[in-house]
């Protein structure tokens, strides 16, 4: 597994990459990828960082595992590839963006755009086996994303992080409240937006309000 994630990611997490934990789990997923289908793509599982170098990151959004079906994973947490039916975590996503902001409903899943633009699609755990949700967690990805997270938080000020549901807002320790802006919400997944706990949260146009305070551009979240 050739781990990419550009000059800046990897001056950032030097330490961290040599330590043996991580060079345990590289072998694991690189077995795991020769003996089983896995996603996303080889070339994919570091996507996150190679679109949001470290000083560019305005937004963090913290994913759980990628999504486990043929063709959809990109290494961009909610994401999916071009041409890829919508998931409904990211159906409801952009339909509190339509609510939100009166943007027309994307055409495309794909949100390479965001990341492009400083928004780290961060998934805890970066892999998995087809089929097969949650199989690649407790291998070491979740130190390892955990430590990116400490990083931003130390490193970096005035980063809004986007915590949606449960698993999401554990991550809240792992941040300075006191040098970045923390919105939480519940998930977008339809058992938590069908409670009423993720629609109108707003959270698009907040954080661009927060951005827009702190004299930083704004994202475009078409």
């Amino acid at each position: 597994m050739d781990v990419k994630m550009g000059p800046q990611w990897e001056a950032v997490l030097e330490d961290e990459i040599q330590k043996d934990y991580f060079k345990s789990l590289v072998e694991t997923i690189e077995s795991e990828y020769r003996l089983n289908t896995c996603y996303p793509p080889s070339n994919s599982i570091f996507s996150a960082f190679e679109y949001t170098p470290f000083n560019d990151i305005k937004v963090v959004i913290i994913g759980q595992d990628p999504y486990h079906g043929r063709g959809q994973a990109n290494g961009l947490c909610f994401s999916v590839t071009d041409g890829i039916t919508h998931p409904p975590s990211l159906k409801n996503i952009f339909k509190e963006i339509v609510s939100d902001i009166g943007i027309a409903y994307p055409e495309s899943g794909n949100l390479e755009r965001w990341a492009k633009q400083g928004v780290l699609l961060l998934n805890a755990t970066l892999t998995v086996k087809e089929a097969a949700a949650g199989s690649h967690q407790k291998i070491g990805w979740e130190t390892f994303t955990d430590a990116v997270i400490k990083k931003i938080s130390e490193k970096r000020t005035d980063v809004v992080f986007l915590l949606w549901g449960g698993f999401a807002k554990k991550k809240a320790k792992l941040i300075d409240g006191n040098k970045h802006h923390i919105l939480l919400s519940g998930h977008p997944s339809p058992l938590s937006a069908n409670r009423g706990y993720w629609f109108g949260n707003q959270h698009f146009s907040k954080t661009n309000s927060f951005l827009a305070s702190k004299g930083n551009s704004l994202i475009d979240w078409k």
